[in-house]
């Protein structure tokens, strides 16, 4: 440990931290190779003016009583005791659970809340209203909602991205990385549980020492490290599935496809060549039926499909590309695309599938579970894509399609939100307003006045992870960190465990929730557990005071080499994959049995509908990309050093092509108006040619600022109010937030000032 500093963690890597009341002095770990900038962010957790520093409800919840209520997001507070508030909370779960029953519950929460494994918002929900007879869940993610179901279709489960290829592997015998959506070293700094060590940079540049060369296929080129000297593709967004499909039918057009290994580890390749060739609707998918729709000449292409085919050729898929509609076919087109070249299984070769999107990918995984709190049973089967919520409280009762499944949304009454803000992860901002107000109370535990306190009845301060002990680490990484508590509590914050157990006190199940132990008590449980449940050989060595006062141990037992599908190659038969062939289904029956023309039953090119007018043309004539934010970590500490350098009026800034900014009369720095069919932001104009001509790119995670409706949707520039809330097909409904149609103009008025980070009306600032 630094002498004098105490050690925490975060999802962007473990440092020390001292806090003299007046300021907090944060230090990477110097064991760290590449720490993450974004550690400068982080004093600002303790920054008072934008603390929930006590509970408060909504003036017309507190006063009218529960019911829909159009005020919700631009109502006063009033501020309570933590005994009204608890009081109050109680006695609406306790109605809504016996007049409703628990399936009028939803407890909605999300995976980033923290590092710690105990203090994890999203387990500690849960667990609360397990113990209460349960709740509406939701299930899958933001990140890759469309991946995770068409895997376990087409490969039989979730392993290219919870453990693909190896780094080390990559590094020593990949010779061309083809990267589709690229492999941005800004996402490669975080991790659910922290990353000890950011390697990713490193490997990288080992593997370009070696020789290996790179193509970056994105519409920004800056998706991959300048260092790299990568060939850049700057398809037109949305397009990947196209450019994917005139590979496969290149190579396999010019003979140089692997027909032992289509014929022994897939099934379906004859109706996917069927449809390459234009057997079923007369278009041949080759590289000039591809350059009219990606941008990317036909020479281009050939010449690609040739060099990856004779080099020992890694495809790389981001997840960013399935965050759009019929995500899941760029996906499932980049597996075909690795299977055509018959190089899954070999060191260096195949496919991955978030290289670049997470610190953890890539990076081995441990084979031990981890410390993680309990979170009991939920007894309610009803559940929902967790992308779907405003669908779900705008159309209780409506069916819907999911994963071959008709299902209906539940009817909510009370919504429970702890970890995780909506406002940054939803789309079209203004339609997820109208559903949060249609329950009859929300209540939220949240650490600052984001925008899911301003939407909240009641309102519960929650403590940073700077304020409590814990321990952080994560499945991918290679050390267990003790989270020491760094400062007291601001205010009269409180943990989540902590606000849960009053409430349980006061419903009459505080023995179920707590089991028994307080918040050390139940850290040290955790640890010791876990130890007790390890191989012997893995064992530490050091009891919970031991490994408390070291600050710190190495997670022992991760292989140091790992080749994603190796012995699926060696022997397909008795390492048989999860598909209902036990081969990878380039053509699933399950899926064509569904009858979904939005995911038909083998990859294929469907036009989505920001592509039915040229680039150029229309009312909405350039194509948004609106991709993980450099400077933070989703919306997380917007407000911090990192994020707020990066502001232009105050404003998200917004990219553009130098000619595109020339046809509009527009120069860097001018403050702009985006425009779409869903709503509008006010951002600061920065120009770039690493941005594709027709494309704009405004990043997420500016907290929703709809203070000045007359002048835009939201005048900080969070881009979900551009985007649309709709599935990417009826397969998977995952998030569609990556790209949306849009029109971009000089503001010329008088800019209204930036609330988002102040207190709304009732709180004292």
């Amino acid at each position: 440990m630094i002498e004098g500093y105490r050690p925490h963690s975060a999802h962007w890597g473990p440092f020390h931290a001292a806090y003299a009341g007046d300021g907090l002095d944060v230090r990477p770990d110097p064991r760290d190779p590449a720490p993450s900038p974004l550690l400068r962010n982080i004093p600002a957790a303790l920054d008072e003016r934008l603390r929930v520093l006590a509970p408060y409800a909504r003036r017309g919840w507190l006063d009218g009583g529960p019911g829909a209520d159009g005020r919700r997001g631009h109502d006063e507070y009033v501020r309570l005791s933590w005994p009204e508030a608890i009081e109050l909370a109680a006695a609406e779960l306790d109605r809504c659970r016996r007049t409703f029953g628990n399936t009028a519950l939803y407890g909605g929460s999300y995976g980033w809340g923290s590092a710690g494994r105990f203090h994890h918002p999203q387990s500690q929900i849960h667990r609360f209203l397990n113990v209460l007879g349960g709740c509406v869940r939701s299930v899958g993610n933001y990140s890759f909602g469309a991946s995770a179901p068409l895997l376990r279709h087409v490969v039989g489960g979730l392993e290219p991205l919870d453990n693909p290829t190896s780094w080390p592997v990559l590094a020593e015998h990949t010779e061309h990385f083809v990267c589709v959506g690229g492999m941005p070293a800004k996402n490669a700094q975080v991790n659910a549980g922290g990353a000890a060590r950011h390697t990713v940079p490193g490997h990288l540049r080992a593997a370009r020492a070696r020789g290996a060369r790179f193509t970056l296929i994105s519409p920004l080129r800056d998706d991959l490290a300048a260092e790299l000297d990568a060939e850049w593709l700057p398809v037109v967004p949305g397009t990947d599935t196209a450019l994917l499909l005139a590979l496969s039918q290149t190579i396999v057009d010019r003979g140089l496809h692997d027909e032992n290994f289509l014929r022994t580890h897939c099934t379906g390749f004859d109706r996917l060549r069927d449809y390459l060739f234009g057997a079923d609707d007369g278009v041949v998918k080759d590289a000039a039926w591809a350059a009219a729709l990606t941008g990317i000449d036909a020479a281009t292409i050939v010449r690609l499909a040739g060099q990856m085919a004779a080099r020992r050729t890694m495809v790389t898929l981001s997840w960013s590309l399935q965050r759009s509609r019929h995500g899941e076919q760029p996906v499932w087109a980049g597996i075909a695309l690795a299977c055509v070249l018959g190089q899954i299984g070999l060191p260096g070769g195949g496919f991955g599938h978030g290289y670049g999107s997470s610190a953890g990918v890539g990076e081995g995984s441990l084979p031990y579970p981890l410390p993680t709190l309990p979170q009991g049973r939920n007894p309610v089967e009803e559940y929902i894509p967790v992308a779907r919520v405003a669908d779900m409280l705008l159309e209780p009762g409506q069916e819907y399609d999911f994963d071959g499944q008709r299902r209906r949304y539940p009817g909510i009454r009370l919504v429970y939100w702890a970890g995780g803000n909506p406002f940054h992860h939803h789309q079209d901002l203004t339609r997820l307003r109208r559903a949060f107000a249609r329950p009859d109370t929300v209540i939220a535990h949240e650490q600052f006045w984001t925008a899911m306190a301003r939407h909240a009845d009641l309102v519960l301060p929650a403590t940073t992870t700077l304020e409590r002990d814990d321990l952080g680490c994560a499945r991918q990484d290679s050390a267990l960190i003790a989270m020491h508590r760094v400062a007291p509590p601001l205010g009269e914050a409180r943990s989540d465990f902590a606000i849960f157990r009053a409430l349980a006190a006061e419903l009459g199940v505080e023995q179920e929730f707590t089991g028994g132990r307080g918040e050390r008590e139940w850290i040290e449980h955790l640890y010791e557990d876990w130890r007790a449940r390890l191989p012997g050989e893995l064992d530490p060595g050091l009891d919970f005071a031991a490994f408390w006062q070291a600050g710190r141990i190495e997670l022992p037992g991760k292989p140091a080499r790992h080749v994603l599908y190796e012995d699926f190659r060696a022997d397909p038969r008795r390492h048989r994959l999860s598909t209902p062939s036990g081969l990878i289904e380039l053509y699933s029956a399950e899926i064509a049995s569904y009858g979904y023309a939005d995911c038909p039953g083998h990859p294929a090119w469907l036009a989505p509908e920001e592509l039915a007018e040229p680039l150029g043309d229309g009312e909405f004539p350039l194509l948004l990309v609106a991709n993980n934010p450099a400077t933070r970590l989703h919306s997380q500490l917007d407000h911090g050093a990192t994020s707020a350098e990066a502001k232009v009026h105050g404003r998200e800034p917004l990219r553009l092509h130098p000619d595109d900014a020339a046809a509009r009369g527009l120069a860097g720095g001018d403050l702009v108006r985006v425009t779409s069919a869903t709503g509008s932001a006010l951002a600061g104009l920065v120009l770039s040619d690493a941005v594709r001509p027709g494309v704009a790119q405004l990043s997420t995670g500016a907290w929703f600022d709809p203070s000045a409706p007359e002048v835009a949707t939201c005048v900080h520039g969070n881009p979900n109010v551009l985007t649309r809330d709709v599935g990417t097909s009826r397969l998977a409904q995952g998030c569609t937030g990556q790209l949306t149609r849009v029109q971009v103009e000089a503001f010329t008025g008088t800019p209204p000032p930036v609330r988002a980070h102040e207190p709304p009306r009732g709180v004292d600032a």
